[in-house]
């Protein structure tokens, strides 16, 4: 089969389903997917990704390894093609080195005077959860594109860095496109990880062709990596390029994602999102303050509910006018420290709302769940949207809530985000460990004249309108003719 014709073959951690025991079909979670989703529906793509539930398994028994064709809840055919490993490895794999290892790694989020220790357990699960994924998902890479000249593989995330090596020693001629999702770090942060693991990781990510980041940052960051922490390897940072002892040449690139935007306005047009919308305004304060996040450490949510506490504290004038709406999605529970993290988030919650509340209003309403549609009807009626995460990615929610607020709602966004690159400049940019900058930016963006916020929100709309993930998938496949030709 000629590359023209073949589909491409992506390849996830999470795919665009997942099956429930009972047999009913729930669309996959998360900005991969969604970004991925995008892509699926662009282009003729066969999807591979990892078996998550019991349902899943069974369907890819059913299907005895071959894609499958499966429609979303959110609409959509996709052609997917599960693996199921061995339930052992695969908990070694996610639950002790993906997370909390390489994901703590790559968002800051270590305490290196007290964690993490690295004993045998996390050189095992390394060995014996982490390599025994990587491999059941490049095995069904390389029986897909058996047959298929010069195929094109787009691999994704933290979850599969060795995954790349493996199929480039199979296959020499696949071309091998990476993108990562989550920031990179800076090299020091990387020399957690004993020498041996992570020369595995690197070597494994730098089979590919081209390696995808959201920002420039998070670009440069992985080049220093490369000059400081690996040997043999050239770097050219002007060209954006890592050249292999072996002679490859390693395109080194950034792509930040956007939203589907006019999808993101029609869900905001729907008739469950106007029924909540009904709810929210019969209880409406004069202000509302907003944020919609997985309840996740990097997501910083102590910081934003300290900070508004502290406004709180010094703009009394605010009682009883003001609510903070926070619709948290529970995170990786099985993990202790995001286990423990809920626990906190609850806890702060309850002495911010003892603190300030009457009986008449609660300062702060939480609301622990994941609901599109409800958090759809919040983001068109924010005067507040807090983004304040310590370190992220992209972060849709940034893009999301400006595309459809009707009241030309003010973003605080973290500089440290990766939609800070795009949108920074119509923002109010923070600090996200500064509580009192933060503090001082509720205030700022809740007594900002009319004229301003209109001026900001245009802005931001102007911005995310410009690209959709057509553009970005377009973009990704031009970068890959160019290197083949």
């Amino acid at each position: 089969m000629s590359p023209e014709n073949a589909p491409l073959v992506l390849v996830s951690n999470r795919g665009p389903v997942t099956y429930e025991d009972d047999g009913t079909v729930k669309r996959g979670t998360g900005g991969l997917v969604t970004a991925l989703t995008g892509l699926a529906s662009h282009r003729d793509a066969v999807w591979i990704a990892s078996a998550l539930t019991d349902g899943d398994a069974e369907r890819a028994r059913e299907a005895g390894g071959k894609p499958i064709e499966v429609t979303s809840p959110a609409g959509g055919t996709y052609s997917v093609k599960l693996v199921a490993s061995d339930p052992a490895a695969y908990d070694r794999f996610y639950n002790i080195f993906a997370n909390p290892m390489l994901w703590f790694i790559q968002h800051y989020l270590w305490d290196l005077s007290n964690a993490p220790d690295i004993r045998r357990h996390e050189v095992e699960a390394f060995e014996w959860g982490y390599n025994v994924v990587n491999e059941d998902l490049a095995d069904a890479v390389v029986e897909q594109i058996d047959g298929v000249d010069d195929p094109v593989v787009m691999i994704h995330d933290y979850h599969l860095y060795t995954l790349p090596g493996l199929v480039r020693k199979a296959r020499p001629d696949a071309f091998l496109h990476h993108f990562v999702h989550i920031p990179w770090t800076q090299p020091d942060a990387w020399r957690v990880l004993p020498t041996r693991i992570r020369n595995d990781l690197y070597e494994g990510l730098l089979a590919n062709d081209i390696i995808g980041f959201h920002t420039r940052s998070y670009r440069w960051n992985f080049l220093q990596c490369c000059r400081d922490l690996l040997e043999g390897y050239e770097v050219d940072f002007d060209a954006g390029i890592v050249r292999t002892p072996d002679g490859r040449e390693v395109w080194i690139r950034h792509y930040p994602l956007p939203i589907d935007w006019n999808a993101t306005r029609n869900v905001a047009s729907s008739p469950r999102v106007s029924e909540f919308e009904g709810q929210l305004l019969r209880r409406r304060r004069d202000h509302l303050i907003l944020r919609v996040d997985r309840a996740d450490l990097s997501k910083n949510v102590l910081r934003g509910f300290s900070a508004f506490d502290l406004f709180l504290e010094q703009h009394p004038e605010f009682s009883e006018r003001v609510t903070f709406m926070a619709q948290l999605m529970p995170s990786r529970t099985d993990v202790p420290e995001y286990a423990e993290y809920l626990e906190r988030i609850e806890a702060l919650v309850a002495v911010v709302n003892h603190r300030h509340g009457t009986p008449d209003w609660m300062p702060i309403h939480l609301k622990l769940r994941d609901d599109l549609e409800e958090a759809m009807a919040s983001y068109k009626h924010y005067d507040v949207l807090m983004v304040n995460a310590m370190f992220d990615g992209m972060n849709l929610v940034a893009k999301e809530g400006p595309v459809v607020n009707e009241r030309n709602g003010v973003s605080i966004l973290s500089e440290n985000t990766g939609a800070h690159e795009e949108l920074g400049e119509f923002a109010l940019s923070v600090n996200p460990f500064d509580i009192q900058e933060t503090a001082d930016s509720i205030h700022a963006a809740l007594t900002m004249d009319a004229a301003e916020r209109a001026r900001r929100a245009d802005g931001l709309r102007a911005i995310i309108t410009q690209r959709d993930p057509g553009d970005w998938i377009d973009w990704q496949l031009e970068d890959i003719r160019k290197k083949r030709a």
